[in-house]
């Protein structure tokens, strides 16, 4: 298999640019690029192993580059229970930057957090965003599962 970096970079680039539109940051290509990596990182965080592994196998080349960027693996997931605490894994995630990207509201994140999961259902199965949802805590479930079905 050759591999074609050129043809990986424009893939990731096209992507980003849609995913700034569809979030709505207009030109703020770095404000996406921290939200979705924060997003994916705390995402990984949470679900296990094997199933970060069948996630990571349906994404494209450069969003398999992003989600494992820095991973290591854990013998077990951190176990969170409430939509509060992912948010707040997701903004540990985003750093300094958190407070300028998610405001002080856990509103902002979550409708940013909605908006990913509905855009990441254009590159991971039905299938197997449902089996990512039933690992996940209760509030984090519906959220999850409301935006996979379109």
């Amino acid at each position: 298999m050759a591999l074609n970096f050129n043809q990986y970079a424009n893939e990731g680039n096209a992507f980003l640019n849609a995913y700034t539109e569809h979030m709505g940051f207009g030109p703020d290509k770095d404000k996406a690029g921290r939200i979705l990596s924060a997003t994916l990182y705390a995402l990984r965080d949470i679900i296990p192993f094997e199933e970060s592994l069948q996630l990571v196998a349906q994404l494209p080349m450069f969003l398999k580059a992003v989600y494992v960027n820095g991973w290591t693996m854990r013998r077990r997931p951190e176990r969170i229970k409430h939509m509060e605490d992912f948010i707040e894994m997701v903004k540990e995630q985003d750093g300094v930057a958190a407070i300028n990207d998610f405001g002080y509201e856990d509103e902002l994140a979550e409708k940013y957090l909605q908006l990913t999961f509905m855009f990441l259902r254009k590159y991971v199965s039905l299938g197997e965003l449902e089996d990512v949802r039933d690992s996940l805590p209760k509030d984090l479930k519906h959220m999850v599962y409301s935006n996979i079905m379109f």
